[in-house]
Parts: structure tokens; sequence; C-alpha cells
């Protein structure tokens, strides 16, 4: 699932190509992907310009006139291609804007969605987001954490706790601090505290900087998408050896969600 980096990617790259141009035209081929009737959406987003894109969490805000948006998020497996015709990847798309001759595609929205609402709307939706990750100070991250019970991995996938942060990330931070993402968060020591802090901003800027690990790139001659996928440590990397200390990367599940750690050098 594409998680802060990919999203902080996707608002980079899209936001000179589309802020202030008009969607032209648009096709849906799931309904389900949208949250009001075809001939609704087609009604209030063709003619309509975005006027800038915002990122919440793991969220795509493209905000229209007269306070209304679409609200997107990817969910698992969902991604994203700008483009024309002639240059779309031989996938299913599930939502198309047209803008003249460039098309965003939306690929992959069996789990994800693109939704009209109202400003209103979405600011309710979104209110249940924790704040953004990078923009906390040492000594709120410690606060917040202190308030919560049970493991660091369950923890950081609470988006209520902070926004943005999922799967990959958080094995890829506790990594970083040389703390397993099992671990109960009652009993972590200061010091422990403030090395998942440290992490969290590292992991979280250096995947930005490559791009995140989005398999596909956004559009044609697009390098830097997906760029951070050869950074990862532990995700996605059960029985390799670890680059850090050689023992053989551990795969697992907790509540249902794969963790990757390094036995060696976790603690």
């Amino acid at each position: 699932m594409p998680e802060l980096p990919e999203m902080e990617t996707y608002l980079t790259l899209l936001a000179p190509r589309l802020s202030g141009k008009t969607i032209t035209g648009t096709e849906i081929t799931r309904e389900k992907s949208i949250n009001v009737p075809v001939g609704v959406w087609r009604e209030a987003v063709i003619g309509s310009s975005v006027q800038r894109l915002e990122r919440r969490g793991k969220h795509l805000l493209f905000h229209l006139p007269g306070e209304r948006l679409l609200l997107l998020h990817l969910m698992l497996g969902g991604w994203m291609f700008c483009g024309t015709e002639a240059d779309k990847p031989d996938r299913t798309v599930q939502v198309k804007l047209a803008f003249g001759s460039e098309e965003l595609y939306f690929i992959g929205l069996r789990l994800g969605y693109l939704h009209l609402l109202s400003l209103e709307e979405a600011e309710a939706k979104l209110a249940v987001l924790g704040p953004n990750p990078l923009e906390l100070t040492v000594a709120q991250f410690g606060e917040r954490l202190r308030m919560r019970r049970g493991s660091l991995k369950a923890t950081f996938l609470d988006q209520g706790f902070l926004a943005g942060i999922g799967n990959c990330y958080t094995d890829e931070l506790c990594f970083h601090a040389g703390i397993r993402p099992d671990r109960k968060i009652a009993d972590l020591r200061d010091a422990e505290v403030l090395a998942l802090y440290h992490s969290m901003q590292t992991i979280l800027q250096q995947a930005m900087a490559h791009g995140g690990y989005m398999e596909h790139p956004l559009y044609t001659g697009d390098r830097w998408t997906g760029g951070a996928g050869d950074l990862c440590q532990v995700y996605d990397r059960g029985g390799e050896p670890c680059n850090r200390c050689g023992d053989a990367i551990v795969q697992t599940e907790l509540a249902g969600r794969k963790l990757f750690y390094s036995p060696g050098c976790q603690h």
C-alpha cells in the first residue's frame, strides 16, 4: 500500500502537471471506485479545474472550485499513470480523468477509491487522522507514543496515531533504530523512543528523496518514482541475510499483518 513517501512523490510530480488544468473528460469503468452516480460525477468534474493538490497521510486531495475536491486513497495495489492513451500501461483502468491530450489513469482501485466530496465532508472524513510525522518534535512524538499500549507495529499502523506510515516503513524505521517492531511500547526506554523518532525522520526523508517504493513510473521517462525500493533493509526480504549483521531476516505476522526484522541486530 502506498504510504507517506509514495503519496508525497505523486504530489510533487503531479502538482506542476495538473495545477490550473481543466478536466475535459472522464471515464469510469468501476462504479464502486467513486461515491456518486456516474452522471453526477461527470457533471461535477468535467469543466472543473484542479486548483491545487494536497496530501494528508496516505490520501491525495485534488481541490476543485466551489469548495469541492476529489479524495484519493489508493489502498492495496492502487497506482496512477499520467500520459496519453498510446503511453498507457496495459492494465485495467477504473477511473480516468482527461486534461486535454494528457490523461490521468487510476489503476488497481479494487479497494481504493476516488471520491467527490465537499470540503466539509472531506475534513470530517480526515479528522480521524493523526498528525504528519514529519512535523512532530521529539517531545510531541514521545508524548503521543507513551499514551499508547500494545506493540510498535500495531501503533504505527494506526493512522490515528500518525498519518502516513504503514507496513513497509514501520519495519524499516524499527530496523534503523535497532528495535523489533513487535516490542511493547511500555517496555521502551527513553533512549529507544528517541532512536525511533530520529529513525522515523531519517527513513521517511530518505524514501521521499528517492521517490518511494512504487513499482510503476508515473509517466513515460519517469526515473524517480520507485527509487526507494532498493533501499529497503528488511521489508519483503524474509530469509535473506541482513546487510548489517548477516543473520537471516525473519518474516512473521502480527495481527494478520506481515512483519520483518533482523534477529541479530534488533532487540
